[in-house]
């Protein structure tokens, strides 16, 4: 059986803060740039030596085949964060008052799309064998 270290838990400590605190840096963003509205962060990892912060982003489903897929509005969006990198590491910096700030690093979260479109077929399965028993 696996026994978290004081490392581990200092370490999933800091990552729920900076999720925390780069979350509400973004939602600021978002309300004067619509791109950014359609994207979320979704996780956030931390490199082994602290050093890099990577921010794995989602979009929202689209509605209608008509919309842009969902790592399209990413990359869209994308273009804007870029500019705001350095006022985000600032924030975060002063908002948490740390020795190092890390890098951040935006990347778009793949594993959230695999899990939104198994979500998809398993509703559409439902669906059919509700019909059936109909």
């Amino acid at each position: 059986m696996y026994k978290s270290t004081t490392a581990d838990v200092k370490r999933e400590r800091k990552k729920s803060m900076y999720l925390r605190e780069l979350s509400a840096f973004i939602d600021t963003i978002a309300e004067e740039q619509p791109a950014v509205r359609e994207v979320y962060l979704s996780r956030l990892e931390l490199s082994a030596d602290g050093g890099i912060c990577y921010l794995y982003f989602a979009a929202i489903a689209p509605v209608n085949a008509e919309q842009p897929s969902a790592e399209e509005r990413y990359v869209h969006a994308l273009d804007i964060l870029k500019l705001y990198r350095p006022s985000l590491r600032k924030a975060l910096a002063h908002g948490l008052q740390a020795r190092y700030t890390p890098e951040l690093m935006f990347l778009f979260d793949e594993k959230r799309e695999k899990l939104d479109r198994i979500n998809e077929l398993l509703d559409k399965v439902g669906q059919e064998l509700g019909n059936r028993e109909n």
